[in-house]
């Protein structure tokens, strides 16, 4: 029981940590975006997590990261709450994808690539949808004053956010089902 306690602990700051790389590495990550966010494969770490421990695991993990971004860099908070929304809770959430490790792993246990596709697509939808929130209400409420003359603030937050989420969401879909697909010892939960 405590190995496993240990192994949890040990596998949740590392996947953290190289999430933290896989974001500030410059060729992993794609950013051009004057206010933050990226197109990276920085999540891929937190959901492999989640399918692996679950929502405990996911949720730390991805809090960790977040911690990880404000402490070391390259954190971009401007007011107290922001940082809060964006590093403390956007990143948390994605661990959301936790929520689907129990139908991830039996489905690839069983050898059924659609059914686990589809459970590692809810599941990155989920956690990625609920970052997408965070971001987009912060947006809203403090970077109203980037948003180009006469577009409504939603629309600015909501183009701008959407623009690195989506191919996000896409790319961490897409790899992390094939990473269980093909590596499914080395990667179905010791749990």
């Amino acid at each position: 029981m405590r190995s496993k306690r240990t192994l949890f602990l040990i596998e949740v700051a590392i996947f953290a940590a190289l999430a933290y790389l896989l974001d500030i590495i410059p060729f992993l990550s794609f950013k051009i975006w004057a206010q933050g966010g990226s197109v990276s494969l920085a999540m891929i770490p937190i959901f492999i997590v989640a399918f692996r421990w679950g929502l405990k695991g996911g949720l730390l993990s991805g809090l960790l990261w977040g911690v990880l971004q404000v402490a070391i860099g390259p954190a971009s908070i401007y007011y107290f709450w922001q940082g809060v929304i964006e590093y403390g809770f956007a990143f948390t959430v994605l661990g959301l994808a936790g929520i689907f490790a129990k139908p991830v792993q039996r489905a690839i246990k069983d050898g059924k690539t659609k059914t686990s596709f589809l459970y590692i697509m809810l599941g990155v939808f989920i956690g990625s949808a609920f970052r997408f929130i965070a971001h987009f209400a912060a947006g809203i409420v403090f970077f109203a004053e980037f948003a180009p003359e006469g577009q409504p603030v939603w629309l600015y937050s909501l183009v701008y956010n959407c623009s690195y989420m989506v191919p996000s969401f896409i790319i961490c879909t897409l790899v992390v089902s094939f990473l269980f697909n093909k590596q499914p010892r080395t990667l179905l939960s010791a749990a």
